[in-house]
């Protein structure tokens, strides 16, 4: 077995971590204008530090910040961009059972990437690591915001700026390769690529995506996936040798729901096949995500992490299954190919799932029981 000296590493978790009470609390009365953004702001370096201890002190290989400095997984890079701000539409996003809490982005201006918040964020987070534990740096991918921007709602507020999608694209993609470049210059080795884009493609298309009259569903899905591809490969290439670049494809994780349903045959290529990344995190807890058959497709250089451990509930896996359905895995790559982590993060936002610390931190000591009786210490 080859042993795992950079991301993803056999035992590996995807990001976000549930935000401590006096977190929640600092935030609170900092929206309620009771204390100052700086009062805030050393709650969220306090708690960062002391997240990061605890993940180190979990055996993690790899360590994040754990979003604590943001309130959603994607909006809050986003509006870090310049000519991005947060906008409050008329509802949130429908997930199965649940609407989010409202919010979203506009475009006030022209978008770049220059200043970036996360750059601060992740030279914090590196300075409170310890030396030999790698610090992943997680972003939404391109194609998200993209899909964001293109909402039938927001539209309008772009063609302010943007009279035409492909002067759009071309600064999304100059905005993120600044901010890439901005986080290897500050230190960063590693970073991940957050994408729902995929799994919103694995499901039968909402309403607005079919733009052009005429089309069926299965065309316009070709088109979307090699948009999405397109932006993200214009953003992933090119970059240093020495530059880690993953990804995570979900199918939606709000308050321990979702909010699409799909096997990876419809996407796997050109996900698999094309996108320029070393590693995909995949969500595999529930049926919903299908079978394990499109990974034979996943190009011979790439690695995978088999999100199979649930953040939705507390509520440990039957151990022997879990090993089970990685054996399974290897009928279609080979067991050294593989990698375990939980399907997402434990908050995408910072309301996150419905489960204990406590429980949190039993999921993860359970990855990494199952990783190393899988794979040994490698």
């Amino acid at each position: 077995m080859t042993i795992r000296t950079t991301s993803p590493f056999r035992y590996d978790i995807v990001g976000s971590f549930l935000r401590p009470e006096k977190l929640k609390e600092a935030r609170t009365r900092f929206t309620d204008g009771e204390i100052t953004q700086e009062e805030l702001r050393k709650v969220e370096d306090e708690t960062i530090i002391e997240l990061i201890k605890k993940q180190e002190g979990a055996g993690l290989k790899a360590v994040t910040d754990g979003e604590f400095r943001r309130s959603w997984w994607h909006l809050d890079f986003f509006y870090g961009l310049n000519g991005v701000e947060f906008y409050v539409p008329e509802h949130g996003y429908f997930f199965h059972g649940e609407e989010t809490r409202p919010g979203t982005v506009i475009v006030t201006g022209k978008i770049s990437g220059t200043n970036h918040p996360f750059v601060e964020h992740f030279k914090f987070t590196q300075a409170h690591t310890s030396q030999g534990i790698e610090v992943k740096q997680t972003i939404p991918a391109p194609a998200q915001i993209l899909v964001e921007l293109l909402r039938p709602d927001i539209l309008p507020h772009v063609r302010k700026v943007y009279e035409d999608n492909q002067t759009l694209i071309k600064d999304i993609i100059a905005a993120y390769r600044q901010v890439i470049d901005d986080l290897y210059e500050a230190g960063a080795r590693t970073i991940q690529l957050d994408d729902c884009t995929w799994g919103v493609l694995v499901a039968p298309l909402p309403k607005g995506f079919a733009v052009d009259e005429g089309k069926d569903e299965k065309e316009v899905r070709r088109e979307l996936a090699n948009l999405y591809l397109t932006i993200n490969n214009a953003v992933l290439t090119d970059q240093p040798d020495d530059l880690t670049l993953n990804t995570h494809v979900c199918r939606g994780n709000y308050h321990s729901t979702w909010a699409a349903s799909g096997g990876y045959d419809d996407v796997a290529d050109p996900l698999f096949t094309q996108e320029n990344v070393r590693a995909y995190y995949l969500e595999y807890d529930s049926e919903r995500a299908g079978s394990f058959a499109p990974l034979a497709k996943v190009s011979e250089d790439k690695l995978v992490v088999l999100g199979l451990i649930t953040t939705k509930s507390g509520e440990l896996e039957e151990r022997q299954q879990v090993i089970d359905r990685i054996y399974e895995a290897t009928r279609y790559l080979p067991l050294d190919r593989f990698c375990l982590s939980p399907q997402c993060g434990f908050a995408s936002t910072e309301e996150g799932n419905i489960l204990s610390e406590e429980e949190q931190w039993e999921k993860i000591a359970f990855v990494k029981s199952i990783a190393e009786e899988v794979w040994g210490n490698n």
